[in-house]
Protein backbone atom coordinates (compact mmCIF):
# COMPACT_ATOMS: atom_id res chain seq x y z
CA UNK A 1 0.00 0.00 0.00
CA UNK A 2 2.78 2.48 0.84
CA UNK A 3 4.68 1.63 -2.15
CA UNK A 4 1.98 2.33 -4.28
CA UNK A 5 0.93 5.53 -2.42
CA UNK A 6 4.45 6.28 -3.45
CA UNK A 7 4.31 5.59 -6.85
CA UNK A 8 1.00 7.40 -7.36
CA UNK A 9 2.78 10.30 -5.97
CA UNK A 10 5.81 9.88 -7.98
CA UNK A 11 3.62 9.59 -11.20
CA UNK A 12 1.77 13.16 -10.00
CA UNK A 13 4.59 14.78 -9.48
CA UNK A 14 6.39 13.75 -12.82
CA UNK A 15 2.42 14.76 -14.31
CA UNK A 16 2.60 18.34 -12.66
CA UNK A 17 6.35 19.05 -13.54
CA UNK A 18 5.77 18.53 -16.97
CA UNK A 19 3.03 21.00 -17.16
CA UNK A 20 4.58 23.55 -15.48
CA UNK A 21 2.83 23.40 -12.36
CA UNK A 22 5.29 22.95 -9.78
CA UNK A 23 7.73 25.79 -8.38
CA UNK A 24 10.70 25.35 -10.95
CA UNK A 25 12.82 24.43 -7.67
CA UNK A 26 10.71 21.30 -7.38
CA UNK A 27 10.56 19.98 -11.17
CA UNK A 28 12.26 16.96 -11.81
CA UNK A 29 15.01 17.02 -14.40
CA UNK A 30 14.16 16.43 -17.75
CA UNK A 31 17.04 16.22 -19.40
CA UNK A 32 17.96 13.15 -21.46
CA UNK A 33 20.78 11.10 -20.24
CA UNK A 34 24.26 11.84 -21.97
CA UNK A 35 24.63 10.77 -25.02
CA UNK A 36 27.81 8.26 -26.22
CA UNK A 37 31.07 9.80 -27.20
CA UNK A 38 30.33 9.28 -30.73
CA UNK A 39 27.00 11.13 -30.47
CA UNK A 40 28.53 13.72 -29.56
CA UNK A 41 29.82 15.05 -32.78
CA UNK A 42 27.59 16.71 -34.67
CA UNK A 43 27.09 20.37 -33.45
CA UNK A 44 30.32 21.86 -33.80
CA UNK A 45 30.58 20.38 -37.80
CA UNK A 46 27.18 21.97 -38.70
CA UNK A 47 28.05 25.47 -36.81
CA UNK A 48 31.22 25.39 -38.80
CA UNK A 49 29.36 25.10 -42.13
CA UNK A 50 27.06 26.98 -41.50
CA UNK A 51 30.15 29.78 -41.39
CA UNK A 52 30.49 28.69 -44.92
CA UNK A 53 27.00 30.69 -46.27
CA UNK A 54 26.42 32.76 -49.25
CA UNK A 55 27.65 35.73 -47.08
CA UNK A 56 30.87 33.99 -46.96
CA UNK A 57 31.26 32.12 -50.11
CA UNK A 58 30.21 35.64 -52.16
CA UNK A 59 32.65 38.00 -49.63
CA UNK A 60 35.53 35.34 -50.47
CA UNK A 61 34.87 35.62 -54.46
CA UNK A 62 34.67 38.63 -54.12
CA UNK A 63 37.83 39.27 -52.57
CA UNK A 64 39.96 36.72 -54.52
CA UNK A 65 38.66 39.53 -57.90
CA UNK A 66 39.52 42.61 -55.92
CA UNK A 67 42.83 41.47 -54.03
CA UNK A 68 43.94 37.74 -55.79
CA UNK A 69 45.96 36.21 -52.85
CA UNK A 70 47.07 39.35 -51.01
CA UNK A 71 44.36 37.86 -48.00
CA UNK A 72 45.19 34.54 -48.36
CA UNK A 73 47.55 34.49 -45.13
CA UNK A 74 44.39 35.94 -42.98
CA UNK A 75 42.20 33.42 -44.95
CA UNK A 76 44.70 31.00 -42.79
CA UNK A 77 45.01 32.76 -39.79
CA UNK A 78 41.62 32.63 -39.46
CA UNK A 79 41.17 29.10 -39.18
CA UNK A 80 43.05 28.97 -35.94
CA UNK A 81 41.33 32.09 -34.74
CA UNK A 82 37.92 30.40 -35.39
CA UNK A 83 38.95 27.29 -33.45
CA UNK A 84 39.62 29.42 -30.88
CA UNK A 85 35.96 31.77 -30.54
CA UNK A 86 33.86 27.72 -31.23
CA UNK A 87 35.89 26.09 -28.66
CA UNK A 88 35.54 28.66 -26.13
CA UNK A 89 31.56 29.60 -27.21
CA UNK A 90 31.48 25.11 -26.68
CA UNK A 91 32.52 25.54 -23.10
CA UNK A 92 30.32 28.42 -22.09
CA UNK A 93 27.29 26.82 -23.19
CA UNK A 94 28.27 23.69 -21.89
CA UNK A 95 28.77 24.89 -18.45
CA UNK A 96 26.72 27.46 -17.99
CA UNK A 97 23.32 25.43 -19.91
CA UNK A 98 22.00 28.13 -21.17
CA UNK A 99 22.47 30.74 -24.40
CA UNK A 100 25.28 33.69 -24.77
CA UNK A 101 21.92 36.38 -24.45
CA UNK A 102 20.75 34.62 -21.37
CA UNK A 103 24.34 34.30 -19.47
CA UNK A 104 25.06 37.77 -20.08
CA UNK A 105 21.51 38.84 -18.82
CA UNK A 106 21.94 36.87 -15.86
CA UNK A 107 25.79 38.19 -15.05
CA UNK A 108 25.62 41.40 -16.55
CA UNK A 109 22.06 43.32 -16.67
CA UNK A 110 19.58 43.94 -19.10
CA UNK A 111 21.12 46.78 -20.38
CA UNK A 112 24.41 44.81 -21.65
CA UNK A 113 22.21 42.03 -22.82
CA UNK A 114 19.74 44.42 -24.70
CA UNK A 115 22.94 45.81 -26.30
CA UNK A 116 24.34 42.16 -27.46
CA UNK A 117 20.51 41.23 -28.46
CA UNK A 118 20.57 44.47 -30.91
CA UNK A 119 24.08 43.64 -32.33
CA UNK A 120 23.43 39.89 -32.85
CA UNK A 121 19.84 40.87 -34.55
CA UNK A 122 21.41 43.27 -36.57
CA UNK A 123 23.98 41.02 -38.37
CA UNK A 124 21.80 38.70 -38.04
CA UNK A 125 18.70 40.30 -40.10
CA UNK A 126 21.28 41.78 -42.64
CA UNK A 127 23.01 38.14 -43.33
CA UNK A 128 19.90 36.25 -43.21
CA UNK A 129 18.53 38.60 -46.04
CA UNK A 130 22.00 38.09 -47.88
CA UNK A 131 21.52 34.42 -47.65
CA UNK A 132 17.81 34.57 -48.98
CA UNK A 133 18.63 36.27 -51.54
CA UNK A 134 21.83 34.11 -52.30
CA UNK A 135 19.86 30.99 -52.10
CA UNK A 136 17.20 32.43 -54.43
CA UNK A 137 20.32 33.35 -56.89
CA UNK A 138 21.58 29.61 -56.82
CA UNK A 139 18.21 28.77 -57.65
CA UNK A 140 18.05 31.18 -60.30
CA UNK A 141 21.26 29.81 -61.80
CA UNK A 142 19.49 26.49 -61.74
CA UNK A 143 16.03 26.97 -62.86
CA UNK A 144 16.48 30.41 -64.69
CA UNK A 145 13.70 32.40 -63.45
CA UNK A 146 14.50 35.44 -61.40
CA UNK A 147 15.95 35.16 -57.81
CA UNK A 148 13.23 37.25 -56.28
CA UNK A 149 10.34 34.30 -57.27
CA UNK A 150 12.36 32.45 -54.91
CA UNK A 151 13.26 34.59 -51.77
CA UNK A 152 9.70 33.59 -50.20
CA UNK A 153 9.75 30.33 -50.86
CA UNK A 154 12.78 29.46 -48.88
CA UNK A 155 11.95 31.60 -45.68
CA UNK A 156 8.61 29.96 -46.00
CA UNK A 157 10.36 26.18 -46.39
CA UNK A 158 13.01 27.00 -43.78
CA UNK A 159 9.89 28.26 -41.64
CA UNK A 160 8.15 25.44 -41.90
CA UNK A 161 11.23 23.04 -41.55
CA UNK A 162 12.01 24.60 -38.14
CA UNK A 163 8.38 24.84 -36.92
CA UNK A 164 6.91 20.96 -38.23
CA UNK A 165 10.70 19.09 -38.44
CA UNK A 166 12.60 16.99 -35.62
CA UNK A 167 15.77 19.05 -34.59
CA UNK A 168 17.77 16.22 -34.81
CA UNK A 169 16.84 14.90 -38.62
CA UNK A 170 17.27 18.55 -39.41
CA UNK A 171 20.96 18.13 -37.78
CA UNK A 172 21.96 14.76 -39.48
CA UNK A 173 21.16 16.58 -43.60
CA UNK A 174 23.16 19.42 -42.69
CA UNK A 175 26.14 17.86 -41.76
CA UNK A 176 26.98 16.33 -45.10
CA UNK A 177 25.84 19.45 -47.25
CA UNK A 178 29.30 20.80 -46.54
CA UNK A 179 30.60 18.31 -48.79
CA UNK A 180 29.43 19.89 -51.94
CA UNK A 181 32.46 22.85 -50.98
CA UNK A 182 35.11 20.10 -51.95
CA UNK A 183 34.37 21.24 -55.78
CA UNK A 184 36.52 23.98 -54.80
CA UNK A 185 39.47 22.08 -54.08
CA UNK A 186 39.79 21.00 -57.37
CA UNK A 187 39.11 24.20 -58.91
CA UNK A 188 41.90 25.89 -57.34
CA UNK A 189 44.46 22.52 -58.90
CA UNK A 190 42.85 23.08 -62.37
CA UNK A 191 43.25 26.98 -62.39
CA UNK A 192 47.35 26.11 -62.72
CA UNK A 193 47.94 29.24 -60.41
CA UNK A 194 51.08 30.15 -59.67
CA UNK A 195 51.44 28.36 -56.52
CA UNK A 196 54.99 30.28 -55.91
CA UNK A 197 52.53 33.38 -55.28
CA UNK A 198 50.24 31.45 -53.60
CA UNK A 199 52.25 30.11 -50.78
CA UNK A 200 54.67 33.50 -50.80
CA UNK A 201 51.11 35.46 -49.57
CA UNK A 202 49.55 32.43 -47.52
CA UNK A 203 52.82 32.34 -45.63
CA UNK A 204 54.27 35.61 -45.55
CA UNK A 205 51.63 38.32 -44.13
CA UNK A 206 51.78 41.48 -46.63
CA UNK A 207 49.01 44.23 -46.17
CA UNK A 208 48.27 47.25 -47.50
CA UNK A 209 45.75 49.87 -46.51
CA UNK A 210 43.98 50.72 -49.33
CA UNK A 211 40.50 50.16 -49.97
CA UNK A 212 39.87 46.94 -51.20
CA UNK A 213 42.69 45.36 -48.86
CA UNK A 214 40.32 47.10 -45.58
CA UNK A 215 37.18 46.11 -46.74
CA UNK A 216 38.34 42.88 -47.88
CA UNK A 217 39.94 42.14 -44.50
CA UNK A 218 36.99 43.56 -42.52
CA UNK A 219 34.60 41.57 -44.49
CA UNK A 220 36.78 38.59 -44.24
CA UNK A 221 36.25 38.35 -40.66
CA UNK A 222 32.77 39.36 -40.45
CA UNK A 223 31.43 36.62 -42.27
CA UNK A 224 33.48 33.83 -41.13
CA UNK A 225 34.04 35.32 -37.05
CA UNK A 226 30.33 36.27 -37.19
CA UNK A 227 28.05 36.18 -34.36
CA UNK A 228 25.59 34.33 -35.04
CA UNK A 229 27.96 31.16 -35.80
CA UNK A 230 29.40 31.36 -31.66
CA UNK A 231 25.66 32.00 -30.34
CA UNK A 232 24.25 29.08 -32.01
CA UNK A 233 27.15 27.34 -30.39
CA UNK A 234 26.27 28.41 -27.34
CA UNK A 235 22.85 27.40 -27.69
CA UNK A 236 23.16 23.98 -29.52
CA UNK A 237 25.58 23.20 -26.34
CA UNK A 238 23.01 24.01 -24.00
CA UNK A 239 20.51 22.08 -25.85
CA UNK A 240 22.43 19.28 -26.21
CA UNK A 241 22.70 18.47 -22.00
CA UNK A 242 26.07 17.12 -22.55
CA UNK A 243 28.01 17.13 -19.72
CA UNK A 244 31.21 19.21 -18.93
CA UNK A 245 32.95 15.53 -18.48
CA UNK A 246 32.87 15.33 -22.40
CA UNK A 247 33.69 18.65 -22.97
CA UNK A 248 37.22 17.34 -25.00
CA UNK A 249 35.10 15.68 -27.61
CA UNK A 250 33.02 18.40 -27.74
CA UNK A 251 35.59 20.76 -28.62
CA UNK A 252 37.75 18.51 -31.37
CA UNK A 253 34.03 18.52 -33.31
CA UNK A 254 34.06 22.13 -32.87
CA UNK A 255 37.39 22.15 -34.10
CA UNK A 256 37.02 19.78 -36.90
CA UNK A 257 33.82 22.42 -38.28
CA UNK A 258 36.08 24.77 -37.97
CA UNK A 259 38.57 22.71 -40.27
CA UNK A 260 36.34 21.68 -42.73
CA UNK A 261 34.90 25.48 -43.20
CA UNK A 262 38.62 27.09 -42.68
CA UNK A 263 39.85 24.81 -45.91
CA UNK A 264 37.02 25.49 -47.56
CA UNK A 265 37.64 29.32 -47.28
CA UNK A 266 41.15 29.33 -48.92
CA UNK A 267 40.16 26.76 -51.72
CA UNK A 268 37.55 29.17 -52.70
CA UNK A 269 39.87 32.44 -52.51
CA UNK A 270 42.51 30.58 -54.59
CA UNK A 271 40.32 29.58 -57.13
CA UNK A 272 38.78 32.63 -57.26
CA UNK A 273 41.95 34.55 -57.31
CA UNK A 274 43.28 32.42 -59.54
CA UNK A 275 40.57 32.50 -62.41
CA UNK A 276 39.23 36.26 -62.12
CA UNK A 277 41.55 38.17 -59.78
CA UNK A 278 44.90 37.54 -62.28
CA UNK A 279 42.58 39.13 -65.05
CA UNK A 280 41.25 42.09 -62.78
CA UNK A 281 37.44 40.68 -63.29
CA UNK A 282 35.61 42.10 -60.76
CA UNK A 283 32.65 39.76 -58.83
CA UNK A 284 29.33 41.87 -59.50
CA UNK A 285 27.16 38.73 -59.83
CA UNK A 286 26.79 35.12 -58.91
CA UNK A 287 27.55 34.36 -62.42
CA UNK A 288 30.77 36.03 -62.54
CA UNK A 289 31.36 34.08 -59.10
CA UNK A 290 30.38 30.98 -60.88
CA UNK A 291 33.34 31.58 -63.12
CA UNK A 292 36.02 30.39 -60.80
CA UNK A 293 34.70 26.69 -61.12
CA UNK A 294 35.38 26.87 -65.13
CA UNK A 295 38.41 24.66 -64.84
CA UNK A 296 36.95 22.10 -63.40
CA UNK A 297 33.12 22.21 -64.22
CA UNK A 298 33.51 23.50 -67.97
CA UNK A 299 30.31 24.81 -68.82
CA UNK A 300 28.84 23.02 -65.94
CA UNK A 301 30.43 25.60 -63.98
CA UNK A 302 27.42 27.60 -62.98
CA UNK A 303 25.26 24.60 -62.33
CA UNK A 304 27.85 23.33 -59.71
CA UNK A 305 28.33 26.70 -58.12
CA UNK A 306 24.66 26.76 -57.60
CA UNK A 307 24.21 23.70 -56.04
CA UNK A 308 27.34 25.05 -53.52
CA UNK A 309 25.71 28.53 -53.02
CA UNK A 310 22.00 26.78 -52.18
CA UNK A 311 23.26 23.66 -50.20
CA UNK A 312 25.15 26.67 -48.08
CA UNK A 313 22.10 28.83 -48.05
CA UNK A 314 20.08 25.69 -46.72
CA UNK A 315 22.75 25.86 -43.87
CA UNK A 316 22.79 28.93 -42.79
CA UNK A 317 19.43 30.13 -42.90
CA UNK A 318 17.96 28.07 -40.24
CA UNK A 319 20.67 28.70 -38.30
CA UNK A 320 20.38 32.30 -38.44
CA UNK A 321 16.81 32.51 -37.81
CA UNK A 322 16.98 30.08 -34.90
CA UNK A 323 19.62 32.44 -33.53
CA UNK A 324 17.30 35.23 -33.65
CA UNK A 325 14.50 33.66 -32.08
CA UNK A 326 16.62 31.77 -29.42
CA UNK A 327 18.11 35.25 -28.27
CA UNK A 328 15.30 37.59 -28.48
CA UNK A 329 13.06 34.49 -26.22
CA UNK A 330 15.88 34.16 -24.06
CA UNK A 331 15.95 38.25 -23.74
CA UNK A 332 12.69 38.40 -22.31
CA UNK A 333 12.51 34.39 -20.97
CA UNK A 334 9.88 33.32 -23.33
CA UNK A 335 9.97 29.34 -23.81
CA UNK A 336 12.13 28.46 -26.57
CA UNK A 337 13.96 25.46 -28.19
CA UNK A 338 13.06 24.09 -31.70
CA UNK A 339 12.44 20.64 -30.45
CA UNK A 340 9.09 21.87 -28.33
CA UNK A 341 5.72 22.11 -29.89
CA UNK A 342 4.03 25.26 -31.69
CA UNK A 343 1.70 25.69 -29.06
CA UNK A 344 4.45 25.27 -25.79
CA UNK A 345 6.90 27.85 -27.25
CA UNK A 346 4.23 30.33 -29.34
CA UNK A 347 6.50 33.38 -28.65
CA UNK A 348 9.80 31.81 -29.63
CA UNK A 349 8.17 30.34 -33.15
CA UNK A 350 6.46 33.97 -33.74
CA UNK A 351 9.54 35.84 -33.05
CA UNK A 352 10.99 33.02 -35.88
CA UNK A 353 8.64 33.58 -38.34
CA UNK A 354 8.84 37.40 -38.03
CA UNK A 355 12.40 37.70 -38.29
CA UNK A 356 12.03 35.09 -41.36
CA UNK A 357 9.52 38.11 -42.97
CA UNK A 358 11.93 40.86 -42.13
CA UNK A 359 14.78 38.84 -43.93
CA UNK A 360 12.84 38.18 -47.01
CA UNK A 361 11.38 41.91 -46.82
CA UNK A 362 15.01 43.29 -47.29
CA UNK A 363 16.31 40.91 -49.45
CA UNK A 364 13.19 41.40 -52.09
CA UNK A 365 14.70 45.24 -51.78
CA UNK A 366 16.21 45.45 -54.93
CA UNK A 367 20.08 45.22 -53.82
CA UNK A 368 22.03 43.10 -56.30
CA UNK A 369 23.00 39.79 -54.04
CA UNK A 370 26.01 40.05 -54.50
CA UNK A 371 26.43 43.24 -53.61
CA UNK A 372 24.10 42.63 -50.34
CA UNK A 373 26.20 39.33 -49.58
CA UNK A 374 29.23 41.43 -49.17
CA UNK A 375 27.79 44.53 -47.61
CA UNK A 376 25.91 42.23 -44.52
CA UNK A 377 29.30 40.16 -44.18
CA UNK A 378 31.02 44.00 -43.32
CA UNK A 379 28.41 45.11 -40.84
CA UNK A 380 28.95 41.75 -39.28
CA UNK A 381 32.90 43.00 -39.04
CA UNK A 382 31.64 46.44 -37.36
CA UNK A 383 29.00 44.31 -35.04
CA UNK A 384 31.30 41.49 -33.95
CA UNK A 385 32.99 42.92 -31.95
CA UNK A 386 30.42 43.74 -29.11
CA UNK A 387 29.31 40.38 -28.79
CA UNK A 388 32.48 38.59 -29.08
CA UNK A 389 33.48 40.98 -26.04
CA UNK A 390 30.40 40.03 -24.07
CA UNK A 391 31.29 36.05 -24.76
CA UNK A 392 35.39 36.46 -23.38
CA UNK A 393 33.85 38.79 -20.00
CA UNK A 394 31.26 35.93 -19.43
CA UNK A 395 34.14 33.18 -20.80
CA UNK A 396 36.33 34.79 -18.36
CA UNK A 397 33.86 35.31 -15.34
CA UNK A 398 34.65 32.45 -12.47
CA UNK A 399 31.55 32.56 -11.34
CA UNK A 400 29.72 32.04 -13.88
CA UNK A 401 31.93 29.30 -15.27
CA UNK A 402 32.96 27.75 -11.72
CA UNK A 403 32.13 24.05 -12.37
CA UNK A 404 34.33 24.48 -15.43
CA UNK A 405 36.66 27.58 -15.61
CA UNK A 406 38.49 28.47 -19.19
CA UNK A 407 42.15 27.28 -19.57
CA UNK A 408 43.99 30.76 -19.20
CA UNK A 409 45.46 29.81 -22.72
CA UNK A 410 42.60 29.17 -24.54
CA UNK A 411 40.89 33.20 -22.67
CA UNK A 412 44.14 34.79 -23.53
CA UNK A 413 43.90 33.08 -27.24
CA UNK A 414 40.18 34.46 -26.96
CA UNK A 415 41.04 38.07 -26.27
CA UNK A 416 44.30 38.37 -28.65
CA UNK A 417 41.04 37.39 -31.54
CA UNK A 418 38.83 39.78 -29.85
CA UNK A 419 41.55 42.42 -30.16
CA UNK A 420 42.32 41.83 -33.78
CA UNK A 421 38.68 42.18 -35.28
CA UNK A 422 38.20 45.39 -33.18
CA UNK A 423 41.20 46.85 -34.41
CA UNK A 424 40.01 45.70 -37.72
CA UNK A 425 36.69 47.29 -37.20
CA UNK A 426 38.35 50.70 -36.12
CA UNK A 427 40.54 50.98 -39.36
CA UNK A 428 37.48 50.27 -41.68
CA UNK A 429 35.24 53.09 -39.48
CA UNK A 430 38.24 55.52 -39.62
CA UNK A 431 38.71 54.91 -43.41
CA UNK A 432 35.10 55.80 -44.30
CA UNK A 433 34.70 57.96 -42.13
CA UNK A 434 37.79 60.51 -43.22
CA UNK A 435 37.84 59.03 -46.98
CA UNK A 436 41.52 58.17 -46.52
CA UNK A 437 42.59 55.21 -48.68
Amino acid sequence: MARDAQERLKGATTNAASSGLLPKGLRSNSRKPPAPWWKVFGPGIVSGASDNDPTTVASLAVIGSTTVYGLSWLVLLIIPMLAVVQAISAQVGMVMNTGLENAVRKHYGKFWALLALVSVLIVNLMTLAADLEGGGAALSMLIHIDYRWFVVPLGVGSGFMLILGNYKKIQRVLIYLPLVFLSYVAAAFLARPQWRDVLRHSLIPQFSFTGPMVAGAIALLGTTLTAYSYVWETIEMSEEATPVSKLGLVQVDSTLGTIIAGASFWFILIATGATLGVHHKVVETAEDAANALTPFAGHWASLLFGIGLLASALIAIPVLSATSAYVVSEMFGWGRGIDKKLWRAKKFYVTLIAVLVVGSGIALAGVPPIKLLFFSSIVGGLATPITLTMMMLIAGNRGAMKRKPLNPILLGSGWVVTFVVTCAATIFLFQTLTGKN
